[in-house]
């Protein structure tokens, strides 16, 4: 649609009514060359295929530089669009493969090889333009005559006229020949906008300023650009000018775009991106981005934009070392932001994590498998590497690097590098990955490491003789306090989202130390015995040993427990085999209708989920916590009374809060949804 002759004259900058702009007459697009070559444009566009890159068996035209210009194509003296005018420069690369009679003998070959080197150069390349919503590729031809063909230097370029664009979009160009010997071509173009909107700083957000007339109605939309498809939306609304509006800097991304409009039949729309280059805006992209788990071997990277990244797993090893990448044998993958991908994997483990780069920097890095699977184990991981006539070898991965096993070095794996082997003989390591050339294998080493300290403590005994009464009571303090404290996890399976929130929880207690028992590691067995049955020899073996049985309750509980209080002839359990706190039912109210409940229960919930009045009345003769913001309460209930030191216990509940935070957020915030009390929104603009 041709824009107004008075706007194309604002957005230039130039006088009203003023542009020096080159015209076009005519709708049709055109091309010509330099001097001596000789070019033709396909009368209709092509699909935009570039394939793969092929070797050049000689002397090719490829694209080496490109250039943009604007020019007003007009079908009237005062009716016209802009345009996007691109010349592309092209060079000869390759050269001819001199001839095996030239090689011995030193001269020329036979004459008729001649020919093809004294022949002229044709090429088809390619432009392929972007600028939301149209793209379109179109075909140039291009022929070379002999003379002007030397290896290596610029045979001069072709011009496209042109490709038409809005006010204020942005341009992607490509360039490429059919078939593709070198990488493509890439050149943006930003159109210049129209002066009624401009984005200034206030402080650490953003200003939004539309200089338009009172008079004035118009529509805004606020949106997030996206490389392919349409863009997601984030508010729009119809105001009256001007207007001064405030983006809160946390809400700032890279493809945050601003479309506003007058609310006019066919009028034209201004489009910027003004956050592209901000740092702040790439930092809130990561800071938001969320790696989610959705099957053993399915994966997602969730955010708002298209981002430059790529992932590869790695194996993060108890006692605070760094996760270490496990490339090769595994290599690093690109990732589509919000595209499902997939891991080599046979197996999971919770000690295997992700790792996501952008620019060689290390973003993101979450283990996926810990919520499902516990807490990380005192595994050592085995690579395993197939040569030829079937030879194998096993190195064990340690933070200095990977020891061949088996080895005389002095490392932990190294002297128990034949005991390893013998275990994955046997079966007892897990296998996570095989392909042709190798396998990764987890291998527990729980066993040797009570090995290991039996061995020191003896060595100190032997040492030390006159001390061995006071050394035996803090070997077996040491021990109580390693062990820690039973406690078994009940709560109702109301949705796989509040499922990770538990697990997150269970795997924070896991670190204090604590015992913890839940349904949700414990699948296998549940299956095996029923959630019954279950529960009951887990809640005999918490007792018995002194621990604590936590009520988790959530909006599900809540229900569940009312539905048995009313009608007690209930199954609980028949209509979720897997829900151990419906089949918990039938003897936990007991404990508590007899008395039996206090220093034995405590019932807890999660802020902003359930208050903890609605917690049902029967359950509130024992403690009731709310999480995370009674967190020391809650840890100094379930730790033993000699534990309770209140430094200690600070520490713990600060422990324990930090790693609930990532998945309370995930529950209460699903990335790409706006979160509340946000500084944008309908009602936030202030009129001016």
């Amino acid at each position: 649609m041709p824009v107004p002759w008075f706007l194309l004259s604002l957005a230039l900058g130039r006088s009203p009514m003023v542009l020096p702009l080159e015209r076009l007459v005519g709708p049709q697009d055109a091309t010509h060359c330099s001097p001596g070559l000789s070019c033709h444009l396909w009368d209709d566009d092509i699909l935009c295929l570039p394939g793969d890159i092929v070797p050049a068996l000689g002397p090719v035209l490829v694209p080496t530089h490109l250039q943009t210009e604007l020019v007003l194509r007009c079908g009237k003296e005062t009716d016209c669009d802009l345009c996007v005018r691109v010349a592309v420069h092209l060079a000869v690369h390759g050269h001819w493969e001199e001839h095996e009679d030239e090689k011995k003998f030193g001269g020329a070959a036979d004459p008729g090889l001649e020919k093809p080197r004294n022949a002229s150069l044709q090429a088809q390349v390619v432009l392929s333009f972007q600028a939301y919503p149209t793209a379109r590729c179109v075909l140039l031809e291009v022929q070379v005559p002999a003379a002007l063909v030397q290896f290596g230097q610029s045979v001069g370029s072709v011009v496209y006229d042109c490709f038409e664009a809005a006010l204020g979009s942005e341009v992607q160009i490509w360039s490429y020949t059919q078939p593709r010997y070198e990488k493509k071509l890439n050149l943006t173009q930003q159109l210049p906008a129209l002066p009624w909107l401009n984005v200034s700083a206030d402080g650490d957000n953003a200003r939004l300023v539309l200089n338009v007339s009172e008079e004035q109605h118009f529509s805004l939309f606020l949106y997030w650009k996206q490389v392919q498809g349409p863009p997601k939306p984030w508010w729009q609304k119809n105001l009256t000018g001007p207007q001064i509006i405030t983006l809160n800097h946390t809400d700032l991304v890279p493809c945050l775009c601003i479309q506003v409009w007058p609310l006019e039949l066919d009028s034209f729309r201004t489009n910027i991106c003004p956050f592209r280059e901000d740092p702040r805006a790439h930092r809130n992209l990561w800071r938001a981005a969320r790696l989610r788990l959705l099957t053993l071997q399915s994966w997602r990277l969730e955010a708002l934009c298209p981002l430059p990244a790529e992932a590869a797993l790695c194996w993060q090893a108890p006692g605070g070392d760094p996760c270490q990448p496990l490339v090769p044998p595994l290599s690093w993958e690109n990732i589509t932001v919000n595209k499902v991908l997939e891991f080599p994997l046979l197996e999971g483990h919770p000690n295997l994590c992700v790792q996501v780069n952008s620019w060689e920097n290390l973003q993101l890095q979450e283990c996926l498998w810990a919520d499902s699977l516990g807490p990380l184990n005192d595994d050592v991981l085995l690579l395993e590497t197939r040569g030829p006539q079937n030879n194998r070898s096993f190195c064990a991965l340690e933070p200095s690097g990977c020891t061949s096993l088996p080895s005389r070095a002095s490392t932990m794996a190294a002297r128990l590098g034949e005991y390893l082997l013998q275990d994955l003989q046997s079966g007892q390591c897990l296998q996570l990955w095989n392909d042709d050339l190798g396998a990764l294998w987890a291998c527990p080493m729980d066993k040797y490491s009570h090995k290991r300290w039996a061995l020191v403590w003896l060595a100190c005994l032997l040492f030390a003789a006159a001390l061995s009464l006071f050394l035996l009571l803090r070997k077996d303090h040491a021990k109580a306090a390693a062990r820690g404290r039973a406690a078994l996890l009940l709560y109702s399976a109301d949705d796989s989202s509040f499922e990770r929130l538990v697990g997150a929880l269970a795997s924070a207690l896991c670190e204090l130390p604590l015992r913890v028992a839940v349904d949700l590691w414990s699948r296998r067995e549940l299956s095996a015995q029923g959630p019954v049955a279950w529960f009951h020899a887990q809640r005999r073996q918490t007792l018995q040993e002194g621990g604590m049985v936590v009520l988790l309750f959530s909006p599900g509980a809540v229900a569940l427990c009312s539905e048995w209080l009313q009608d007690g002839m209930s199954v609980p359990g028949a209509n979720c085999p897997h829900d151990a706190f419906r089949a918990s039912l039938s003897c936990v109210l007991p404990d508590f209708l007899q008395g039996r409940a206090s220093g034995r229960y405590v019932a807890a919930c999660f802020d902003r989920l359930l208050r903890p009045d609605a917690v049902p009345a029967l359950f509130r003769t024992v403690p009731v916590f709310s999480l995370p913001s009674q967190l020391p309460d809650f840890l100094g209930a379930l730790q033993r009374p000699s534990a309770l030191r209140p430094r200690r216990l600070r520490e713990s509940a600060e422990q324990v809060s930090r790693a609930l935070q990532p998945a309370l957020e995930s529950y209460f915030h699903p990335p790409g949804t706006p979160g509340q009390g946000r500084g944008v929104g309908p009602g936030t603009g202030d009129g001016t």
